[in-house]
């Protein structure tokens, strides 16, 4: 009998939900993206310093862009952060790999006290071990939750981090008021040659004392997958949803999602209001690196979008929560 779940594979490797072409996965692609396709103009993005005092201080909901897929969120008693990255170079080594174009809007050893921190997948953009192993460091006495996805916590142990959970898809944790579930991306793992080892994943945030709930996307093109989502927790008051690292379009398309990409997806998943991340800080791929909030603003109009509903904000900003 099989009990292996749809996104499993025999040798404990996962797969996505959707059969996808593998393109990013071919030598002969990876060479003809790079020999063939220019980079675009090294630039930074308009930011400002977040005002972290706000965050200690204040009783209000609040939720600022540190920078690429770093959000400082703050409600209903808990302080969460996603996807922390406050390194120069998203890369094992920091003299070589993609650096940084736009500083991170807060520096890691100046944070409140975290209460959650959320991983979408092991890809060095998205999970950093100086941001991880500081943040664990100056909170020893009282260390916040890594909320991971599945086969991650191994990465953590290792470093002698040992607070920390594991969810599969569609699996939820319970605490403090607070539901955390993780939810199906399409994308894929690998920090070396092994590939697809630890699970990849978007996650919902629902405080269960108003329902109120936060969709943050991770990495992800797009797919079916946001339909059922959507569906299933009945839509979103707050999404994070990524609009940059899409071109070349027949390298990319499956695995980062575009910024019309991401207006579906805030349709898809019923979001109320919808922040903008995933581009600005790292020079990833070949789009000019001002370009995607104009092409986001284009598919709003599109999509018949209110662009008040999905706002690519400035990077630093604190925006209140469910105003």
């Amino acid at each position: 009998m099989n009990n292996l779940k749809n996104h499993h594979n025999k040798d404990g490797s996962f797969k996505n939900n959707h059969s996808i072409e593998m393109t990013h996965r071919s030598l002969k692609s990876v060479m003809k993206w790079k020999l063939l396709e220019s980079l675009p103009k090294r630039q930074s993005i308009h930011h400002i310093e977040c005002d972290l005092n706000k965050f200690r201080n204040s009783n209000e909901s609040l939720i600022s862009w540190i920078g690429h897929a770093t959000f400082l969120i703050k409600h209903n008693g808990l302080t969460i952060l996603t996807d922390p990255h406050f390194s120069k170079r998203a890369s094992p080594f920091q003299w070589i790999g993609p650096k940084r174009t736009t500083p991170p809007s807060a520096q890691v050893n100046h944070l409140p006290n975290i209460d959650i921190v959320l991983i979408s997948h092991d890809h060095y953009d998205h999970l950093d071990k100086a941001s991880v192993l500081k943040i664990h460091e100056q909170q020893k006495s009282n260390p916040p939750l890594f909320v991971l996805p599945l086969g991650l916590g191994k990465w953590f142990k290792k470093r002698g981090i040992n607070n920390w959970i594991e969810l599969d898809w569609w699996e939820s944790h319970h605490i403090d008021g607070w539901e955390f579930t993780s939810v199906p991306a399409q994308h894929f793992s690998g920090r070396s040659l092994r590939q697809d080892r630890t699970l990849w994943c978007g996650w919902v945030a629902r405080s269960t004392a108003d329902d109120r709930k936060l969709y943050f996307a991770g990495d992800t093109g797009y797919s079916p997958d946001f339909k059922a989502i959507g569906d299933h927790f009945n839509g979103f008051d707050v999404s994070m949803l990524p609009i940059g690292a899409y071109e070349p379009q027949w390298f990319m398309k499956h695995i980062h999602a575009s910024p019309e990409d991401a207006v579906k997806m805030h349709i898809d998943v019923q979001s109320k209001f919808s922040l903008s991340m995933h581009w600005g800080a790292f020079m990833l791929t070949n789009e000019p690196m001002l370009q995607p909030p104009h092409k986001l603003k284009q598919a709003l109009l599109k999509h018949k979008v209110k662009t008040s509903d999905f706002v690519s904000q400035d990077q630093g900003a604190i925006i209140s929560l469910f105003q």
